[in-house]
């Protein structure tokens, strides 16, 4: 991580208890694999404290198994970059694991993302997420006008973070049906901050919400991404959608409602960014599925095997937070 001001106190104890939270380890839904995680700085930390320097964390790679994916070099897996990644390559690229587009990269995003999270505390910035939907099952939401510290305190360091225990379980439950039948699930992580200062970003591509998305979409099988009241907003009229100013009783400027999310012409309105993100189902299933052989030149049937997740959302939910928190530490540091 370059870029990080001087003098911050960065607690590696916080960074391996984040990092722990996107581990396979918390649920039968999850992939197989035994990664333990142990992130090591190398450099740019004096005694936890950044002084200048880039700051290099490492983590080692200590469950792989390069033999579960020797089968598919010539036979493309459905929906995976296997073939997409051969066009742009050639027969040299790696895939053991998704390669450059696993979500074994979401380790280091989830790193610099704790990183990131402890320096915006010293801006007042709260960053929050939880599992919003797996598949037709869905949490509460959050409120978009004020996030309580209750809810805060309740998601911060929860495996399997929701609002709502009884949706938390029929999420299990879906996830173990799904399982059971060899498929896999898709859903939706929201994310909230509370108390990121108003005034930044810009117009056009300097606006948060492209800055925000770009990281966003780094995290693998992201297909989409919303801000405030998103894709609903298009079924709203204009009296309905729009968000009233109001002076708070600290004389602050604030609005009724959030339908914005919290950025106005790109630019952060004070109110709580709000953003939701959706994950495809994983395209690793033991169903049968149709493929093509790219050294015989035949059509091909397949099944996968290996470790896999049934539903990324409960891994991924942690990468999102850490996503949110990386592009608004951006945004402060621009600014100067």
């Amino acid at each position: 991580m370059e870029g990080l001001p001087k003098g911050q106190k960065i607690d590696m104890g916080k960074v391996q208890r984040f990092l722990a939270l996107r581990s396979p380890a918390f649920g039968s839904y999850s992939s197989g694999r035994n990664e333990a995680d142990v992130p090591v700085a190398r450099s740019g930390l004096h005694s936890g404290v950044t002084f200048g320097p880039p700051v290099t964390i490492v983590i080692e790679n200590t469950d792989a198994s390069h033999g579960d994916y020797r089968e598919f070099f010539d036979v493309p897996r459905p929906s995976h970059a296997d073939y997409t990644a051969r066009l742009k390559y050639g027969e040299s690229v790696n895939m053991s694991g998704g390669g450059p587009f696993s979500g074994r990269m979401t380790a280091p995003l989830c790193i610099a993302g704790s990183i990131a999270l402890q320096i915006l505390e010293n801006y007042g910035a709260a960053v929050c997420a939880h599992i919003l939907s797996i598949g037709d099952v869905k949490d509460q939401p959050m409120s978009p006008v004020g996030i309580s510290e209750e809810a805060i305190k309740l998601l911060e360091w929860e495996p399997f973070p929701v609002l709502s225990e009884h949706a938390g379980h029929a999420m299990r439950e879906l996830m173990a049906s799904v399982k059971a039948a060899g498929d896999s699930i898709g859903g939706v992580a929201e994310c909230c901050v509370a108390g990121f200062p108003a005034g930044k970003g810009g117009p056009m591509y300097d606006g948060v919400e492209s800055c925000l998305s770009q990281v966003f979409f780094g995290i693998p099988a992201v297909k989409g991404v919303e801000f405030g009241a998103g894709f609903s907003s298009s079924r709203l009229k204009g009296s309905e959608n729009n968000d009233e100013f109001y002076y708070d009783e600290g004389g602050s400027v604030k609005t009724r409602t959030n339908n914005h999310g919290g950025i106005l012409g790109g630019i952060t309105s004070g109110m709580p960014i709000v953003a939701r993100v959706a994950f495809k189902p994983v395209p690793s299933i033991s169903i049968k599925q149709n493929s093509v052989n790219l050294k015989t030149g035949e059509n091909e049937s397949m099944s996968i095997g290996g470790r896999h997740d049934t539903c990324v959302v409960p891994r991924a939910v942690h990468a999102v937070k850490a996503a949110m928190a990386i592009g608004l530490l951006d945004l402060i540091l621009a600014d100067g």
